[in-house]
């Protein structure tokens, strides 16, 4: 199965790359298809490349479903973390 996180635009990078924080843990990716991106906008994040621009309450939504899942995020996830101050857990991004 194929998980796109979402994740928060920190910093941007030169040849359209940025920082995200994803629940906690930095990442570099590629904003190539979607350049409308800004920093503060989160964006679903799948095999390094930001996929697609969210609103806030759609991330947290999404994070607190992965939450449900223990093989997806692991007990130790803060229960009312915001999708940039979580630990990663066992997402593997």
């Amino acid at each position: 199965m194929c998980l796109a996180i979402p994740a928060k635009i920190t910093e941007f990078k030169d040849d359209r790359m940025a920082t995200v924080d994803i629940l906690g843990v930095t990442r570099d990716i590629s904003l190539d298809l979607t350049p409308q991106a800004n920093i503060g906008d989160f964006v679903l994040v799948h095999a390094g490349f930001a996929i697609e621009v969210v609103d806030e309450q759609y991330a947290q939504e999404t994070i607190d479903l992965i939450k449900q899942f223990p093989e997806l995020a692991m007990d130790d996830v803060p229960q009312g973390a915001s999708p940039a101050s979580a630990p990663l857990g066992s997402l593997g991004l």
